[in-house]
């Protein structure tokens, strides 16, 4: 497909309402770069995005003039402007509340042992399209005639749902290994198939990624587990290898048998219950906002200590004892190796550490103790762990999944109960540090903290003592420390 020039019909069809909201700045924003003598153009995500009807956070310009133009030319058009993308030829600027950022053209050339390219600044539109790294993503609006520019079929795949490359997939993804993670991102963003050619050169080249740096791999993980169908992203990521590389854990998933002995991919239960988690998300004011990262790192990780804890046992079957807490350390070792924030590396740990304590109040009824401890173990992250152990049941068997779900019922019955009689969210002994020091007569030290933990047993153990009953055990245990 070539150049579309006139009125853009094709554009206008599909972004008429969209395009009104952005057609004042643009157009002011063209005059103002034309009264230099310099074509500008709407470009990349932007027009992709108002094609498909998605909202637009900030304009995407591409334009002829050089950075020191471009930001004299903004100097004078904006209200306030940043340069901190000047050396890659990127001015930012904001006006009336509208952020824009234009980015001179450019034809970079790339390194082998670097995905950052050697920038380039380029003549034309059409070469500047030529470096994107999808089609989808090079198409462009110039304006203020509304030219809509797509030299590459960006529209024809659009509407067909297909990421492909502008050229050959292998040059792309040899220039910026980094493309092969969009492509699995923007597959779970936008629920899009990746061409067949793209599918066999990051099957290739998936040894590439290792040039990327921890945090972009991270901040693209990010962007796929956040975005409406993770799953789609997570299958490329597995088809093509990269996911051997980047995450091996989830991908060596697919080798198990579960704890009865029966084949069962442990890969494609762990890809179900993250479904199962978003589904149980809550809107902004509910317990669980969606989309919620710790959440989900934690289902796609729960079951990851499997492999490792394998065991055949007599007659054949298959074990996996205290896999929940070597997955733990396991997913802990990955995302820090990912560089995410400590808290949340430490969330999704303590998750999946947690993921397995509720099947054993279906079993046997558990006492008030039991549930209490269940409560404070979990702590802020309580209803993260509810959602994560109802989505865990993937059964095909209606009479199971009907018991655990009943199971987990009760289960939250009893902790509202408590909660309402208690106060159980936040436990504390009968007695604070102050009042075990003026009864016993002792100086901070560790046998305050050593009694404090006794008060707090005793007040998992039997609920609220009050304070006489408090201070009674108090003493009772410090005689016998004595």
């Amino acid at each position: 497909m070539g150049t579309h020039n006139s009125s853009g019909r094709e554009l206008l069809e599909r972004a008429a309402g969209a395009l009104a909201g952005i057609l004042a700045p643009s157009t002011s924003l063209a005059q103002a770069f034309a009264e230099r003598g310099e074509e500008v153009a709407l470009v990349g995500g932007s027009v992709r995005d108002l094609i498909l009807g998605r909202p637009i956070a900030d304009l995407d310009y591409t334009t002829s003039a050089r950075p020191a133009l471009t930001e004299k030319i903004l100097a004078s058009w904006g209200s306030t402007i940043w340069s901190i993308g000047r050396q890659w030829g990127t001015i930012g600027a904001r006006r009336d509340g509208v952020t824009v950022e234009v980015t001179t053209y450019r034809s970079d050339r790339y390194q082998a042992d670097s995905r950052k390219p050697l920038v380039q600044f380029g003549t034309t539109l059409e070469g500047d399209l030529a470096r994107r790294d999808f089609t989808v993503n090079a198409m462009a609006v110039q304006f203020p005639d509304l030219r809509f520019v797509d030299p590459f079929g960006g529209l024809a795949d659009l509407e067909a749902g297909i990421l492909a490359t502008p050229g050959p997939a292998t040059q792309s993804f040899d220039d910026d290994p980094l493309r092969m993670l969009r492509a699995a991102r923007f597959a779970a963003q936008l629920g899009f198939t990746v061409s067949e050619e793209a599918l066999a050169a990051m099957a290739a080249m998936a040894e590439r990624i290792t040039i990327c740096s921890a945090e972009r791999i991270q901040g693209e993980l990010t962007k796929l587990l956040l975005a409406p169908d993770p799953r789609r992203g997570l299958e490329v990521l597995v088809y093509t290898g990269l996911a051997d590389l980047i995450l091996p854990e989830v991908s060596s998933l697919q080798r198990e048998v579960d704890e009865h002995g029966r084949h069962k991919d442990i890969y494609e239960h762990s890809l179900t219950v993250l479904e199962q988690a978003i589904a149980q998300e809550s809107g902004p004011d509910g317990p669980v906002p969606g989309p919620d990262l710790v959440l989900r790192w934690a289902s796609l990780l729960h079951d990851i200590g499997k492999p490792s804890t394998r065991r055949f046992e007599a007659g054949g079957k298959v074990s996996f004892h205290h896999h929940e807490v070597v997955g733990a350390g396991m997913a802990k070792r990955r995302l820090r190796s990912l560089r995410y924030e400590k808290a949340m590396v430490d969330d999704v740990a303590r998750l999946v550490e947690l993921h397995l304590r509720f099947h054993g109040y279906g079993e046997a009824g558990w006492t008030d103790s039991a549930v209490r401890r269940y409560v404070t173990d979990a702590g802020d992250l309580l209803e993260r762990l509810h959602i994560l152990s109802r989505a865990d049941c993937t059964t095909r068997n209606r009479r199971k999944a009907a018991e655990l779900s009943f199971a987990y019922d009760d289960l939250e019955a009893r902790i509202a109960e408590l909660a309402q009689a208690e106060e159980l969210a936040s436990i504390r002994p009968d007695l604070d540090g102050h009042a075990i020091m003026e009864i016993l007569g002792i100086p901070p030290g560790k046998d305050v903290g050593r009694a404090y933990q006794h008060l707090l047993d005793l007040r998992m153990e039997h609920g609220p003592l009050g304070s006489e009953g408090a201070r009674a055990a108090l003493e009772e245990w410090w005689a016998g420390q004595s």
